[in-house]
């Protein structure tokens, strides 16, 4: 079976084209600008040299699907003869609400109840409705599946996703802890246990997906009992740019002071803090560090509220779940950076955790980092939301 998935943003598209029966991405690339002057669709498979390129304008979601389907079909760069190869397609979809807790087969009810979580992810819900809605057109008899960010985080316990406010605010407005990155938490959870040899029902796990937009998942046998994103990506971590948790009070103080309104308000918590605020240098991790190193006072003090921040999360996620038998690392930072990973785990020693630096010298591929005798282990596992998601998608149209 191929499976295409599909990642919708507001103005790009991220795709792949895998074979479910040996797990091979056959093709895969990305559309940028769609609605914006200057569309471009990078395209590329295994074998080729360099990357398939059309710059053409794309006005919006169908006509990006379009020029997807038909490289993914093209003699020359694509990855099969004809578009009815393509079996199934699978939807990353970033909010679900309380609506599901599992991937789903995409019906007219789906739809309606992703539209009405809307309001909780405005962002993204609209972009991926617009990628599931020009499949159909293109595709209408392909079986389409939503695999939700949020979906691995359903199983938390009220007493962690319930927050110290009004309990009507949550039965009225659906207020709650929702957490993100369910999808890659959930794929490097499982990988986590098979490099260990275990069942994953067994073992204890904390989770650290480090991007530019960042968040810590307790893995307790498989399931998500609590995770440092909240009812929006705002919470938790201090991340590229946006600020993670902080005093509320500060909101309305900020708003009164400085006479800005809700949308400006949330327009600095989201696109102006973060590492970037805090230093007013960068979002990338890699130019805070680097900046660090040159003595620049600001950008350490970054650097080290983040990797504070880090260590709080994992030693309180220990505490909750009793016990814990692996940290792992994985997104950008996470699996990139050789000097973050190693400040982390410089002040978990308590935990019995203990970091092998030669084994931590490494970048992008799995790998356990700690030392032979550290009781908690340590990995760096690259995460594929991509695979996890036609995984999903298989299991519910084979």
């Amino acid at each position: 079976m191929k499976v295409l998935v599909l990642n919708c943003g507001s103005s790009s598209l991220k795709y792949q084209l895998i074979d479910m029966n040996n797990e091979s991405v056959l093709c895969k690339g990305l559309v940028e600008r769609i609605g914006i002057e200057g569309s471009v669709l990078k395209h590329e498979k295994d074998g080729m040299d360099e990357k398939y390129v059309v710059e053409q304008p794309m006005k919006d979601h169908k006509d990006a699907i379009k020029l997807v389907l038909d490289a993914v079909a093209d003699e020359k760069v694509g990855a099969v003869k004809d578009m009815k190869e393509i079996d199934a397609v699978g939807h990353r979809v970033v909010h679900a609400g309380e609506k599901f807790a599992c991937s789903v087969v995409i019906t007219e009810e789906v739809e309606a109840a992703l539209k009405e979580c809307i309001d909780l992810a405005p962002l993204h819900n609209p972009a991926n409705l617009m990628g599931i809605d020009a499949c159909k057109a293109i595709l209408p008899d392909v079986p389409m599946v939503a695999v939700f960010d949020t979906a691995f985080h359903q199983t938390m316990p009220k007493s962690s996703y319930l927050y110290g406010l009004p309990h009507e605010l949550y039965t009225k407005y659906g207020v709650r802890r929702y957490g993100f990155h369910g999808t890659s938490h959930k794929y490097v959870s499982q990988r986590a246990a098979e490099m260990l040899g275990k069942n994953i029902e067994d073992v204890k796990i904390v989770t650290c997906h480090l991007g530019n937009g960042a968040s810590i998942a307790a893995v307790d046998g498989g399931k998500c009992v609590d995770t440092s994103m909240g009812f929006t990506p705002l919470e938790g971590l201090i991340m590229g740019t946006r600020c993670g948790d902080i005093d509320p009070a500060i909101i309305p103080f900020l708003m009164r002071k400085e006479g800005l309104d809700a949308d400006a308000i949330d327009k600095l918590m989201n696109k102006e803090s973060g590492v970037y605020g805090m230093t007013g240098i960068s979002s990338d991790f890699r130019d805070i560090d680097a900046a660090a190193s040159e003595g620049n006072e600001l950008a350490q003090a970054a650097l080290e509220a983040y990797v504070k921040k880090v260590q709080k999360y994992i030693g309180a996620y220990a505490t909750e779940m009793n016990g814990l038998d692996a940290v792992v690392f994985t997104a950008g930072v996470g699996e990139n950076s050789i000097t973050i990973r190693e400040r982390i785990a410089s002040n978990l020693e308590f935990l019995g955790i203990k970091l092998d630096v030669e084994a931590n010298n490494v970048r992008g591929k799995d790998t356990v980092i700690s030392a032979a005798d550290s009781k908690v282990k340590l990995l760096l596992i690259p995460t594929n939301e991509e695979l996890m998601i036609a995984r999903d998608t298989l299991e519910l149209v084979k």
